[in-house]
């Protein structure tokens, strides 16, 4: 992270945890992927019950994170709404659409149930 108050990863995750659960995202759950890979430290995924809850759980997360000095350096699914990720580069957000959460299952993917928070 570049910002002036040296946010860790740590942080962002629970600052895009919170920014999700500000616009009734559901099941929020930071998943510590560190020491699984290197594409990032944390994924925090949750849903939303339509495609316009998904797209206004990304764009508060991202308005939020850039409030904080941290910018995305991607969003991605926005158009279709089923899957959207933003990529802050140490941490991942997924929202998900109920059943495509179900289907791509990050968690189980990723996932070591004892190193999962919910929010």
């Amino acid at each position: 992270m570049h910002n002036a108050n040296r946010m860790t990863s740590t942080d962002l995750a629970g600052i895009i945890a919170a920014a999700a659960t500000d616009k009734k995202a559901r099941d929020v759950v930071i998943l510590d992927i560190r020491g699984k890979t290197t594409i990032a430290d944390y994924f925090v995924i949750c849903e939303g019950d339509t495609d316009r809850q998904v797209r206004a759980i990304t764009d508060n997360i991202t308005d939020v994170c850039k409030g904080h000095g941290a910018r995305a350096l991607a969003v991605a699914g926005l158009k279709d709404a089923s899957w959207a990720c933003a990529d802050f580069d140490a941490v991942i957000a997924h929202v998900f659409l109920p059943g495509e959460r179900t289907f791509y299952d990050l968690e189980g993917l990723w996932g070591d149930p004892a190193g999962e928070r919910a929010v």
